[in-house]
């Protein structure tokens, strides 16, 4: 790896970092850098993914003070994330990389209109008395899913969690920010395992990306905490939607 290829590698390491850590889609910095620079798709993906776990674990401890007094939501929604994590890091390996394309553009299509609806279908649940701050099973299923996309990929996973979460819980948009970092950072550990043991690796990559994405968690979590729900969900929207363009 040439000093230029680090020096790139490392600055998309960042902006991955704090995308992630306030919204997520990072991986649309770190993955479109990596194969610009030449590196095979899968190759490229599965260092991604490692590269980016300390960002995550990062972007978690910026966001603890938002944790406070969600630890029994988190023993029921984190299991659920590493089992689909574990499903779809399988199935990354095992399916041809044309499969992703189609299957991403939908799923984010359907991110999007489920964070510009959150609102209305968070009232609408509150005033029927569905919303509610326990986990339930619906919750459960489509973490899970959300999961299996992760870890077959991962960009814009923060923006399906964070969709989800919005949609079934009654809590604070900061607080479910939270809550996305830690299962998202599930997703990311549980298919760097499986990586790890199945799949070829380049740590260059992956130091490069680490690095950056520590220092990118931590300004994410400070930048992220400042906006308001309003700004926030204008955030995700607008990544969701450049994410969107760029496999278009």
């Amino acid at each position: 790896m040439s000093l230029t290829d680090a020096i790139l590698i490392t600055m998309a390491g960042l902006g991955a970092g704090m995308i992630n850590t306030v919204v997520g889609s990072g991986s649309l910095i770190t993955f479109p850098t990596l194969i610009a620079l030449g590196y095979p798709p899968v190759l490229a993906n599965v260092s991604n993914n490692i590269g980016l776990v300390p960002g995550a674990l990062s972007g978690v401890y910026g966001y603890r003070r938002e944790l406070v007094g969600q630890g029994d939501r988190l023993k029921r929604l984190i299991p659920a994330s590493l089992a689909g994590g574990l499903l779809g890091s399988i199935l990354l390996l095992q399916l041809p990389n044309a499969v992703f394309k189609k299957v991403v553009i939908v799923l984010i299509l359907i991110a999007l209109a489920l964070v510009v609806l959150q609102p209305t279908i968070a009232r609408r649940l509150a005033a029927k008395g569905d919303a509610s701050t326990r986990v339930t099973w619906p919750l459960l299923v489509t973490v899970a899913l959300a999961g299996v996309y992760g870890g077959y990929f991962g960009a814009a996973q923060g923006i399906i969690l964070i969709a989800l979460l919005g949609i079934f819980i009654a809590d604070d948009l900061q607080r479910l920010n939270g809550v996305k970092n830690v299962l998202a950072m599930s997703v990311n550990l549980m298919a760097s395992a499986v990586f790890l043991l199945a799949a070829e690796i380049n740590w260059a990559i992956v130091a490069c990306i680490a690095v950056g994405s520590v220092v990118g968690g931590q300004l994410g979590a400070t930048v992220g905490r400042k906006l308001n729900p309003k700004a926030l969900r204008a955030v995700i929207v607008l990544v969701g939607l450049s994410a969107l363009i760029r496999l278009l």
